[in-house]
């Protein structure tokens, strides 16, 4: 090629924007605006209830409908999502794991009605269990009904929806939980391994039918600031791959062998203070999965700016929309081969990665392989102390993040000036609304033909049968999220994951004059003055927010500084939060919630703790809460709020103490 000569651009990867809220009408509304604006595919964010398996009505529900995305009760609400929206012509990635294969049928029954072709449909669901049961904590059911779960919508979806991706295997969420670029490559290959080997063990597809399989899944993997590790760990997950599928699964296509996926960039590092430097992070991690042409992302999606302050507004998802189209058609990007290729440094540094987790992939298959070590509690213990690691570096200053712990003066923000309009609220009045609708159609659908198809479903739970058939039965019968799940509940049980915080080790050194030191002296010293034994702290996940991070953070510092820790992981009712407070004679609690739904939850354990005659308790509240929403907190006898610009763990235990203290009217 000449100079002169042009060059034929490559086609752009899919441009989407994470979204749904409220109701199923507000979030198509959503969709079609965004359509419009040129996003090339749709990714539906559901609601926590959708996510784990309740209806709007069920008590777990409470305060979380429509909060994170959209709720999805029966086929009504998924037609009404995609309506005016040809899901033939759709490429549609949904978040969704322990109930994929519910919204799978659902989608699918709506394309029908449609006129689609079922085998024409594209698209993703994410449907990866083991990362929940790590880190994300929408997991329903115990880990081999789970993976059961999995196989049966792989081989569904091979046979009959050829063109789908019916796993979305889930790196994203271990890096928010602290993995390392190590970890993350090593826990998705072997959960890979875990799906693939289910999959071919269950006599489903056959052997010569193989390479289907492989070409079908897709991975969702997370892209943080550090540009050049991350440009070479998707290179390194590619390498990896390729010789995985090809060596213990025998896959001879080359095609069938790439590694094809998604990404959307790293929101754990978007940071509350200084929120317009969040826009540069989300560009340089946008470069890392996008500039090497042979580790090139299928899809993208954006956080935006302003995610660390509460839910983003329809012009902050434009603004992450338009960073796509700028690089994408305005660049030359699109006009070159690999710019990598031959690069000692990029080689040097795959090559140490691609090193580093076969060996620790080797080391879980010693384990057992994927879903033994998730039930032993050794992957979730692993990223618990890379999560600790990682925040003592951050508060050591030896990681440094512009904002936080250097370059922290500033000018006042024009982008958060008026806080209450920076981000988007939902109408507290929409919960009711959507339980009235979900009673509604309960009401309005053939009783006898739903019932049937959950005893259908359950029988066919209890054997060996392929669910899908009865799953989508279901669907077409008015069966509800909440009662599809049920009706798995009753056969499969449910499961509580390890927690990883009791064998997470000691992150921060307490020499004589550090600050771990003074805050583990100043608890010692209440506990005696209260003289009963050890200051107890109960923490605790009210409702159904899975992200345990910092909440895991929390325990684990308490615990090295001295506090006996009350931790029962996620996912639990005010009633059982005071319960245990009220068993354990606790001194503090301490609650994190970042879903939204601080506003319901936090009085219902106020005023659960009255009732019990002990709101000489204090309660501290940590969570992604707007300043208007921290102020009403406080008001309501809440002691004190953390947000993510406290970020420093040591301080935030110390000031638990304060407040200990304050409660028991002791000397600060």
């Amino acid at each position: 090629m000449t100079a002169s000569e042009p060059r034929k651009k490559d086609r752009p990867w899919l441009m989407r924007t994470y979204a749904g809220h409220s109701t199923a009408e507000a979030s198509n509304a959503l969709y079609r605006r965004n359509l419009d604006k040129g996003q090339t595919g749709l990714s539906v964010a559901f609601d926590l209830p959708t996510q784990t398996g309740y209806d709007a009505d069920h008590v777990l529900a409470r305060g979380e409908v429509g909060r994170v995305g959209v709720p999805i009760a029966h086929l009504g609400d998924m037609r009404r999502l995609f309506e005016g929206i040809p899901l033939e012509r759709m490429n549609t990635s949904m978040t969704i794991n322990a109930t994929a294969m519910w919204l799978l049928a659902l989608y699918q029954v709506v394309a029908e009605e449609q006129g689609a072709d079922v085998a024409a449909l594209q698209g993703t669901t994410q449907n990866d269990i083991v990362k929940e049961y790590l880190s994300r904590g929408t997991h329903v059911f115990p880990p081999e009904p789970s993976l059961r779960l999995t196989t049966d919508m792989i081989t569904y979806t091979v046979h009959h929806m050829p063109r789908w991706n019916p796993i979305n295997i889930c790196s994203y969420h271990l890096q928010e939980a602290g993995a390392t670029p190590v970890q993350e490559i090593a826990y998705a290959m072997s959960t890979a391994v875990a799906v693939l080997d289910a999959v071919f063990a269950s006599g489903q597809v056959p052997q010569e039918r193989r390479g289907e399989v492989v070409g079908r899944i897709s991975f969702f993997v997370n892209a943080g600031v550090r540009f050049v590790e991350e440009m070479c760990k998707m290179r390194a997950f590619g390498r990896i791959w390729d010789t995985l599928t090809r060596e213990r699964y025998g896959v001879q296509d080359p095609k069938q062998r790439r590694f094809r996926y998604g990404v959307q960039v790293n929101s754990l590092g978007l940071t509350e203070a200084q929120p317009e430097n969040n826009v540069q992070r989300i560009v340089l991690e946008m470069l890392a999965v996008t500039l090497s042409k042979d580790a090139r992302a299928r899809a993208v999606q954006l956080p935006a700016w302003n995610e660390a302050l509460g839910l983003p507004r329809p012009w902050d998802q434009q603004w992450s929309l338009r960073i796509q189209q700028v690089l994408a058609h305005e660049s030359d990007l699109l006009e070159y081969p690999d710019i990598f290729d031959g690069s000692h440094v990029v080689e040097a540094k795959v090559a140490e990665l691609v090193e580093q987790a076969t060996a620790e992939m080797a080391h879980i298959e010693e384990l057992g392989g994927a879903m033994a070590a998730v039930e032993s509690g050794y992957l979730k213990s692993e990223l618990v102390a890379s999560h600790a690691a990682r925040r003592a570096r951050i508060e050591s200053g030896e990681e440094k993040i512009v904002g936080v712990n250097i370059h922290e003066s500033t000018e006042p923000s024009p982008l958060t000036a008026d806080l209450d309009t920076a981000i988007m609220t939902v109408d507290p009045a929409n919960e009711a609304r959507v339980v009235a609708a979900l009673h509604d159609w309960r009401l309005g659908r053939e009783e006898p033909r739903a019932q049937e198809a959950l005893t259908a479903l359950r029988s066919a739970a209890a054997c060996t049968a392929n669910l899908m058939a009865a799953t989508l039965e279901c669907a077409r019968a008015g069966v509800t999220t909440g009662e599809w799940s049920w009706a798995l509940r009753d056969v499969f049980g449910e499961f509580r994951a390890p927690t990883g915080v009791g064998a997470a080790p000691v992150a921060v050194g307490a020499e004589d004059g550090s600050p771990l030191a003074e805050v583990r002296s100043k608890v010692a010293a209440t506990a005696k003055e209260l003289g009963g034994g050890r200051l107890r702290l109960l923490v605790g996940k009210p409702g159904l927010d899975g992200h345990s991070n910092g909440a895991e953070q929390i325990a684990v510092r308490a615990r090295d500084a001295g506090f006996e820790v009350v931790y029962q992981g996620i996912r639990l009712t005010p009633e059982q939060i005071v319960s245990a407070a009220v068993a354990e004679d606790v001194h503090c609690v301490g609650l994190s919630i970042l879903s939204g739904s601080h506003a319901a939850l936090v009085p219902d354990v106020l005023e659960r703790l009255r009732r019990a005659g002990v709101d000489d308790i204090p309660v501290v509240v940590g969570g992604i809460i707007p300043a208007a929403d921290a102020t009403a907190l406080r008001a309501a006898g809440v002691a004190a709020v953390f947000t993510p610009k406290d970020f420093g763990i040591t301080g935030i235990i110390g000031r638990i103490v304060d407040e200990i203290r304050l409660a028991n009217k002791l000397e600060v």
